[in-house]
């Protein structure tokens, strides 16, 4: 039986995603983000994943592109083909309207650290390495790095480090805000898991809403994100997460958001 490339394990409102292929330091195959794709898709559809903890076996979180597919399939064709596909799994990964925490160690190179910038929450171990290896490969940064890491940082820092060529250790990323915080790597898995169950544990699918919203800050006008958060909180107000909130507040008590959520989902909400 082959060994899967991508593992999905659901510790009750979490999914548990892990990127399962240590010999290539979690390089990203064609095959490990087909089955990427497919974890992912899971945590989409299944009403009972309330937030995603992603990580990886082995000494790395992910070493970026597959040098083996870029040797083979380097031409305008199979290139373009490659990344149309980003739609069956990075695109569903960076809006998936649930909290994404990622659990970083060891090195995340070029696409691997475009990988880890789309979690909402990064976890990173001491071991951890960002890499902006594209340059040194004559490559434009890519798997949504030009995208996520002016907004993370700002523009001014985003060129910097990717014409550098530099790399950010844990806690340099801690103190430019990419990370929430550094951990031992012996502890990441059990620091991951405990932020994507406290996120789970809050109103996750009002979360993944502001999440939605939040995408659009830097294409629209103020007035139109106005327009946004009023739609938005019509939406969320009318949420069993909200009765839920609210009433807690009121009566001086803590929230039990999942038992809210799974009631509405039963009402069929």
């Amino acid at each position: 039986m082959t060994t899967p490339l991508v593992t999905t394990e659901q510790q009750g409102p979490v999914l548990i995603i892990k990127l399962n292929s240590p010999e290539t330091r979690n390089s990203l195959t064609l095959e490990l983000r087909e089955q990427l794709g497919q974890a992912i898709a899971l945590a989409e559809r299944e009403r009972s994943v309330r937030s995603v903890f992603l990580s990886g076996t082995g000494p790395a979180f992910c070493s970026g592109g597959d040098f083996k597919m870029l040797q083979q399939a380097s031409t305008p064709w199979p290139v373009h083909r490659r990344f149309r596909q980003y739609s069956r799994w990075l695109t569903p990964l960076s809006t998936l309207e649930k909290p994404v925490v990622v659990g970083v160690h060891g090195y995340a190179v070029g696409g691997g650290m475009g990988l880890a910038l789309t979690g909402d929450v990064l976890i990173a171990g001491e071991s951890t390495k960002l890499v902006a290896g594209f340059f040194r490969l004559g490559a434009v940064p890519d798997i949504g790095v030009m995208y996520q890491l002016p907004r993370l940082i700002g523009m001014a820092r985003a060129k910097n480090f990717l014409f550098g060529g530099d790399t950010l250790d844990a806690q340099e990323a801690l103190a430019l805000g990419l990370v929430r915080k550094v951990v031992p790597d012996a502890q990441l898995h059990d620091a991951g898991l405990e932020e994507a169950q406290r996120l789970a544990s809050g109103p996750a699918e009002v979360m993944g809403l502001a999440k939605l919203l939040m995408a659009r800050s830097f294409e629209h006008s103020i007035e139109q994100m106005f327009t946004y958060e009023g739609l938005g909180q019509a939406l969320a107000m009318s949420s069993g997460e909200f009765r839920e909130g609210f009433d807690a507040a009121m009566n001086k008590r803590s929230p039990d958001f999942i038992a809210a959520a799974a009631q509405a989902a039963q009402n069929g909400q």
